[in-house]
């Protein structure tokens, strides 16, 4: 039984190292460190527990004597606080590593969120079309001729004024995740509708018709997989979008409260200090952090994008 598990996982790797996907990615040395610089960073969000010098979010622990320090190379820094302190007196490498991770974990949660929308209607009015591929198209065109940000901050502006005041900041994750994802359902829509417009009027389709296969499970078992790599596609290049719509709302005040960092409220700090010049560090090191995060991420959905186009094979 080892045996056999042994030689499967050895045939899987080889066909893995033997596939068009695995040779373009070896190929493209950008894609090469892109994927690097993205797991690095990933790696450190996800074990910023563990990693990071303190925790930002024991405010038992803060001092505001220690606030506004600079990184421990120059003049009056503490190796402490490697990249020097905020206003707060947080360890800015420790703020910024726990930012990315609430960071990732808000623009990973509305793509999926998003996805599942857009591939739910996109199947339902390709595979349905009549005046419910109509009505929703509709929705959808209407959408399109708004800025995404400009959609994410009605619905995040609207939700805060239906919800009590007092709950705002304890659910304002939930908030922007439902903002974002209501502002990039579109693309995903779209893609499966096209998608599956294309493979309803295919034989394999029109024999599990015949067969008496509910619609339903013709849509998801057959149709939806031949959708699934443009997809992908979108959801890379939607991740990249969603971590800076999330810093964007954060830095406009309408994202997660000061007391709890990401990217974009760190950003929103430091700018106070923009023009002081004593304490750019405050600005400059989650600014890179978030350009390098979305960066990388945004190159390796141009290259899955470009991997999986058959016309450029």
């Amino acid at each position: 039984m080892a045996s056999e598990t042994a030689a499967l996982s050895a045939g899987l790797r080889h066909r893995l190292r033997d596939s068009d996907l695995f040779r373009s990615f070896r190929r493209s040395p950008v894609t090469v460190v892109a994927a690097a610089i993205t797991a690095i960073l990933v790696l450190a969000a996800l074990l910023a527990p563990l990693i990071a010098p303190h925790n930002p979010y024991d405010a038992a622990s803060l001092n505001l004597l220690d606030a506004r320090d600079p990184p421990a190379w120059q003049a009056g820094g503490d190796w402490s606080y490697p990249l020097g302190t905020d206003d707060q007196g947080r360890d800015m490498l420790s703020a910024i590593l726990y930012g990315m991770r609430t960071s990732l974990g808000i623009s990973v949660a509305a793509v999926l969120l998003a996805m599942a929308l857009g591939i739910a209607l996109g199947l339902l009015a390709g595979y349905a079309g009549g005046w419910i591929d109509t009505v929703i198209m509709r929705i959808a065109d209407v959408q399109l001729s708004f800025p995404v940000i400009l959609i994410a901050l009605l619905v995040d502006g609207i939700a805060r004024a239906l919800l009590p005041h007092a709950q705002q900041d304890r659910i304002a994750p939930y908030v922007i995740v439902l903002a974002i994802a209501s502002a990039t359902w579109v693309q995903f829509a779209r893609t499966v509708r096209g998608s599956t417009m294309v493979e309803r009027a295919k034989e394999y389709v029109q024999a599990a018709r015949v067969t008496g296969v509910h619609p339903a499970l013709i849509a998801w078992r057959h149709v939806l997989p031949n959708a699934m790599g443009p997809v992908l596609v979108i959801a890379t290049l939607n991740l990249a979008f969603a971590i800076q719509t999330e810093a964007a709302l954060s830095f406009l005040g309408l994202g997660l409260p000061v007391t709890e960092p990401s990217l974009g409220t760190l950003i929103r700090v430091g700018d106070d200090f923009i023009f002081s010049g004593e304490w750019r560090w405050m600005l400059l090191y989650p600014a890179i952090a978030l350009a390098g995060l979305a960066l990388a991420v945004n190159m390796l959905g141009d290259w899955l994008r470009d991997a999986l186009n058959p016309k450029l094979r």
